[in-house]
């Protein structure tokens, strides 16, 4: 069976190899506009099952089998999703609110299974709540300088920089990451 890692995330990457799988990695390309009336668990599942069906689509089955890992990570904080920030104001923005504060990281992950038999879909979400304590603008402001912040939901990487605004955690630091190990070999048992 070949697996395939539907990402363009070295953190998802490095996860996944950790977990001593090998895979080929396709980008897919899809729109992760907001999606009004969707809860920010169901927002992280649905694009983690749009980013599975655009690299499915991209398949050819003939007699091999094909399983297709994608995720999706989103950041909210009473229910407001913070995504990845525009610029160095919106980056700062989203710190500071969580700043001294509790959120939620949602990541949906997608397992595709092909064949040329039949495709069968899996997808769950984890969450994992996150507590940042009080920072200093100053601290806000250096981080930024970083460039960490910027291809991030909700500004930071607990695996970088800002580990050392985490407070406390309550559940699975790879989802944090971007790719709950412990659900993602749950979706996998299921192929």
């Amino acid at each position: 069976m070949k697996i395939i890692l539907a990402s363009q995330s070295p953190r998802r990457r490095d996860i996944l190899m950790s977990m001593g799988y090998e895979f080929d990695i396709i980008i897919p390309n899809v729109n992760e506009d907001l999606i009004d009336g969707l809860s920010p668990a169901e927002f992280a599942a649905t694009l983690s099952r749009r980013k599975a069906d655009a690299v499915a689509g991209m398949i050819t089955v003939d007699n091999d089998e094909f399983t297709i890992i994608a995720a999706d990570t989103i950041v909210a904080i009473n229910n407001q999703i913070l995504g990845k920030p525009t610029d160095e104001t919106d980056a700062f923005n989203m710190l500071k609110m969580l700043s001294g504060n509790w959120h939620s990281v949602f990541t949906g992950v997608t397992a595709v299974f092909l064949t040329n038999k039949n495709t069968d879909i899996v997808t769950d979400v984890c969450e994992t709540r996150v507590k940042f304590r009080t920072l200093t603008d100053s601290e806000i402001l250096n981080y930024i300088k970083t460039g960490e912040p910027f291809d991030k939901a909700g500004s930071y990487g607990i695996q970088g920089f800002a580990k050392d605004f985490i407070e406390s955690f309550d559940g699975s630091f790879t989802n944090v990451v971007g790719l709950p190990e412990e659900l993602l070999t749950k979706l996998l048992r299921k192929g």
